[in-house]
């Protein structure tokens, strides 16, 4: 049986890793980021960074992964605000080629 602190932080980890999913995917679709705030996501994306390299030093496997996918997640945003139209387009229509077809 699974003990109430492994199921909470079990929990836990799918919503803060899943938390980024549904903004990706609007920018995937909308192909817009005009109401994302970059130095927002420059911080969470540095602390992400951070996060993993502190699970990296001490060896826990939970933080690594966890926050490796936080981190890849919210740079995948980070990158799409900052990439310019024509290039966002791009890379929306790979992950997405029938949205605007």
């Amino acid at each position: 049986m699974i003990d109430t602190a492994t199921l909470i932080g079990s929990l836990a980890t799918v919503a803060s890793t899943a938390s980024f999913t549904p903004q990706a995917w609007k920018i995937i679709k909308s192909r817009s980021t005009k109401d994302i705030s970059t130095g927002m996501y420059m911080l969470t994306v540095s602390g992400f960074l951070l996060w993993t390299t502190y699970g990296v030093v001490l060896g826990q496997w939970p933080l690594i992964i966890t926050n490796s996918i936080c981190l890849m997640l919210s740079a995948f945003i980070l990158v799409m605000k900052l990439l310019p139209r024509p290039e966002k387009e791009k890379v929306a229509d790979l992950l997405d080629p029938d949205a605007h077809g």
